[in-house]
């Protein structure tokens, strides 16, 4: 009996592991540029999907985040290299105006700092 507690204890400490610190494979997405101007949808839907978007330098942005789910955790979104902390109401399209005038890597997180997004402008 104590090897089965040992063996379970062992693969849910790896899981753990895995699940935090683990390198996962992530969606990348480029946003349409119509008319002068790049949109792009974001499922917040236990994390955000897509999670990497790529925007085009110099094209005004935006990124239209819609929850779905029902977590507290995820009912803000936070870019804080552009002082932006919005909340997301659950089943509504909040749009986010990104400033694409720098080039570079961007994060951004839930209001917890627990589920992580990336923005690319280049």
């Amino acid at each position: 009996m104590k090897i089965i507690v040992l063996i379970v204890g062992l693969a849910i400490i790896g899981f753990i592991g895995w699940w935090f610190f683990g390198k996962h494979t992530t969606e990348e997405v480029a946003a349409d540029v119509q008319d002068q101007q790049q949109e792009i949808d974001i499922e917040v839907n236990g994390g955000y999907s897509p999670e990497t978007v790529v925007l085009k330098q110099g094209v005004p942005a935006i990124l239209n985040f819609t929850r779905k789910d029902a977590s507290s955790c995820l009912d803000r979104v936070v870019f804080s290299d552009f002082g932006i902390n919005q909340e997301l109401p659950r089943n509504q399209k909040e749009a986010i105006t990104i400033d694409t005038t720098t080039p570079g890597e961007y994060q951004w997180a839930c209001g917890m700092d627990m589920f992580h997004g990336k923005l690319i402008i280049k």
